[in-house]
């Protein structure tokens, strides 16, 4: 997973042109038994929410740690439709590697989804992620609604406090309405339970997420 990608998002002119056919993959979590793909009426009773932390092995696995429903890895926010690994590791679809969380914010909150996204990487380092380097291992928030684009934004702005007054610069983080999601291969889902010795080079900076003073974040 340490593909030297390109450092730029191409336009969609540049982009790959992709296909039609969307990518086969097991129906069903290999970790929790549950439905990957978001059906109306799971919706009903479940939200979505979507992350970009660099390699989605690892970012995947802390995500269905976490007590949600379900979890897919996938490609985001780019231009070439369905598009393949080797694909979005040659820079030129303008995907990011991401996550997608269904959960029940009865159970899990939006909020401790945000704050395993901030301490789980390091949000400061553009296009890139450790020694993985490329525009698909960009740091995304991807959001479905309104609620969530101002949750997201809010908490860039306390976690950014945070990491300045550890001495780290600006927070790189693309914040952005959710495009369409392309599920990634059927051999990257929950790619770290089929392989627990896989690589795994998501890291966080060893920060908590939370106010200056301390308090509990209302957002």
């Amino acid at each position: 997973m340490m593909s030297e990608g390109s450092l730029g998002i191409p336009s969609a002119q540049e982009a790959l042109p992709g296909r039609t056919q969307p990518m086969e993959v097991a129906q069903q979590h290999f970790v929790l038994g549950t439905p990957m793909q978001p059906t109306p009426e799971i919706l009903s009773d479940l939200k979505m929410a979507m992350f970009g932390m660099g390699c989605f092995w690892g970012v995947e696995k802390k995500f269905w740690e976490a007590g949600v429903y379900s979890t897919a890895a996938g490609y985001a926010a780019g231009h070439t439709p369905n598009p393949t690994y080797e694909e979005i590791c040659s820079g030129r679809t303008g995907h990011c590697e991401v996550v997608r969380v269904l959960f029940d914010p009865e159970s899990v909150s939006y909020l401790a989804l945000l704050k395993i996204f901030w301490e789980g990487h390091d949000p400061t380092q553009g296009m890139r992620q450790g020694n993985d380097t490329g525009s698909q291992y960009r740091s995304g928030l991807y959001t479905y609604t309104e609620e969530q684009m101002k949750a997201a934004k809010a908490s860039r702005e306390v976690f950014e406090k945070v990491l300045s007054k550890g001495g780290y610069g600006k927070i790189t983080t693309e914040i952005r309405p959710a495009a369409e999601f392309y599920f990634a291969e059927d051999y990257h889902q929950q790619y770290l339970a089929k392989n627990p010795t896989g690589y795994c080079g998501v890291g966080g900076l060893g920060f908590e997420f939370h106010n200056m003073d301390g308090a509990d974040l209302l957002l």
